[in-house]
């Protein structure tokens, strides 16, 4: 998965934000990152820190741009530009105090065409990485919601297994309009993962065998979803064993398009997708990467607080690989 993503960033640099330029895990990743010539890794904070961190770990430099919001050249321009991108809701006072913070001095620069995007939230949670995106970059044009979705990854005699879930980290209870926006963000990042998709919206009720208000919404919304005439195969509600196995497809819903042979679900809440696919991770033995973020103009990635290097990384070749 990674190797095809290497070679087409090669082809195609990037320069990327990470808001925790101090940070060891950010550091490792950086230095591999630009030793390998994969992308320009821009590091926010203290030049001095920086460098004196990187030498802590032995991590070298080179090829890494440094950024300290507090000395930036260009911040009245862009304190300038936040009060009209925030106008009425955030005056000049409230619009430089919130450049000092990593998170949206970074926004600022991707939306300011610095960078290509921006990965931060190794040390702050998924809401700050989000607000900023949000309020600064904003989602695309058609679009009214950000979403995530996760890929689950793991290696089998005849090749990769993968899939694609959604949304698991964003959404408490997305009404139905929301799971048709987030069923089609996702089906777009599964294509960034040679993944072409299948779309399964879940529930406990295949094809009108049980009711209820969430079986009513997750159907409302394959129905919205079909008269879009999307260029995938989609269909629901299902349960997730009539999705996923054939032999209960045969069973439950025959004649479905995707019964039996989905590869990217659609979770009807955010306690279905967070446990999901926590299961598939534990139990499976997949290797879970995300939460991707979906639908914003840029893409913005949040990091879990608990992440390796390695998954910086990885999320690092995964944002710079979005909005193609």
């Amino acid at each position: 998965m990674f190797d095809h993503m290497i070679a087409t960033l090669k082809a195609h640099p990037k320069k990327l934000i990470f808001t925790e330029g101090t940070d060891p895990r950010i550091l490792e990743a950086a230095s591999r990152l630009a030793a390998q010539h994969i992308l320009t890794p821009i590091l926010l904070g203290d030049p001095a820190a920086i460098d004196d961190a990187a030498g802590c770990g032995g991590w070298s430099m080179d090829g890494i741009v440094k950024i300290d919001p507090a000395t930036y050249a260009g911040k009245e321009a862009m304190v300038e530009q936040l009060v009209q991108l925030r106008k009425g809701k955030m005056d000049e006072e409230a619009c430089r105090a919130a450049l000092n913070k990593a998170n949206y001095f970074g926004t600022m620069l991707v939306k300011m065409g610095q960078a290509h995007g921006l990965l931060g939230g190794a040390t702050y949670s998924t809401a700050d990485t989000v607000r900023p995106a949000l309020q600064i970059i904003k989602t695309k044009p058609g679009n009214k919601v950000v979403s995530s979705s996760f890929i689950l990854q793991r290696d089998t005699p005849q090749g990769p297994e993968r899939y694609v879930m959604a949304d698991c980290a964003i959404n408490i209870d997305p009404s139905d309009d929301d799971l048709v926006e987030i069923a089609v963000e996702t089906a777009k990042t599964a294509r960034i993962f040679s993944v072409e998709p299948r779309v399964a919206l879940l529930s406990y009720s295949t094809l009108g065998s049980g009711k209820g208000e969430m079986v009513d919404k997750v159907r409302s919304a394959v129905e919205k979803l079909k008269a879009r005439q999307p260029d995938f195969p989609v269909d629901g509600e299902l349960q997730f064993d009539a999705a996923f196995s054939p032999a209960v497809a045969q069973t439950k819903a025959k004649d479905s398009p995707v019964a039996g042979r989905a590869n990217t679900f659609i979770f009807p809440d955010i306690n279905a997708g967070n446990i999901g696919y926590k299961i598939a991770q534990r139990l499976g033995g997949f290797e879970a990467f995300g939460p991707i973020l979906q639908g914003l103009n840029a893409p913005i990635n949040d990091l879990s607080r608990g992440c390796n290097a390695d998954e910086v990384y990885k999320m690092a070749l995964i944002t710079a690989a979005q909005g193609e």
